[in-house]
């Protein structure tokens, strides 16, 4: 299972690789719906891509992105000020009296004034990290398509919800963010010849049991090399609800390497020559699909301990 990864994020590299064009009016529908609903979570290096607009449409998402953090900085503070509060009352208590519960309302209010000192800072800094481009299930990614003969690139959320099916499917089957490849003609059939995409990751990330417990693993390519990971995606419909694209990263059994750190999945990263005809797949030649996830491109995965 690919758990988390450091993908892509600013929508001009697919643009530059592969020529592909922003859908900008789903971009911004997804920002204007983020104000109101905090489970878009939307990585900071896709906010990024829009630091500098070049035209209307791009500002537009600029202005966005600043009342969203402009909306986080407010509670922050909102919730300092309750911290500091907190922590004044407790001190005055134990200017009079030691108690376990005033001791206690001091610490916990000392540690949430920090932490909400050490947001407010991480959401006004401008260097991106490499934690930047990071998403995990349920976050936002930028997504390569194909429509109309041409390539275009989509926000969709990482854990897919094929149309048709009611909103609970996400607690139903919420490892749904991949698709097995021995599951594509059945579980997912609905998806593989019809919707396929690609998710540009440089990075992939995975939870190992080890003796001393569970531990997150940082695998990526040797020789550097960005991985196009095939996905299937779905656009969900419901009356009186917003659309909702979403896609899962199609996975399957694990190389030597990877099998030997502890992981029983691998994402499969197809070869640039397949592009296209991954992109345009033909419900009616299946088999020449899965030709393609049957010949990835093979890069020997070094892992590491994640930071």
């Amino acid at each position: 299972m690919c758990y988390s990864a450091q993908i892509w994020a600013d929508y001009r590299r697919y643009k530059r690789a592969y020529g592909s064009e922003i859908d900008i009016a789903t971009f911004a529908e997804l920002f204007w719906s983020r104000l109101a609903n905090p489970k878009i979570i939307i990585p900071r290096a896709v906010e990024a891509s829009f630091d500098h607009p070049t035209n209307p449409d791009e500002q537009r998402i600029k202005d966005l992105i600043d009342q969203h953090r402009a909306a986080q900085a407010a509670a922050i503070e909102e919730d300092l000020f309750k911290q500091k509060t907190r922590l004044a009352e407790a001190e005055r208590k134990l200017a009079v009296k030691l108690t376990k519960a005033a001791t206690e309302s001091k610490r916990i209010a000392t540690d949430k004034i920090a932490r909400g000192h050490n947001r407010l800072k991480d959401l006004n800094r401008f260097e991106l990290q490499p934690r930047d481009s990071r998403i995990f299930p349920g976050h936002y990614a930028p997504v390569m398509i194909m429509e109309d003969g041409r390539k275009v690139v989509r926000l969709m959320r990482y854990q897919c919800r094929p149309a048709g099916k009611p909103t609970f499917y996400d607690e139903k089957y919420p490892g749904t963010y991949n698709a097995r490849k021995d599951s594509l003609t059945g579980f997912w059939r609905g998806q593989f010849g019809y919707t396929h995409g690609l998710m540009m990751v440089d990075v992939f990330y995975e939870n190992v049991d080890r003796l001393g417990g569970n531990v997150v693993l940082e695998f990526h390519p040797e020789p550097a090399q960005p991985m196009l990971v095939a996905c299937l995606w779905s656009k969900w419909t419901a009356t009186g609800q917003p659309a909702l694209l979403s896609f899962a990263a199609i996975t399957d059994e694990p190389p030597p390497e990877v099998a030997a750190a502890g992981h029983d999945r691998c994402i499969v990263s197809i070869k640039p020559e397949n592009v296209d005809r991954w992109l345009q797949p033909d419900a009616d030649r299946l088999d020449e699909q899965m030709a393609i996830l049957e010949d990835p491109v093979r890069p020997y995965y070094e892992h590491r301990l994640a930071a």
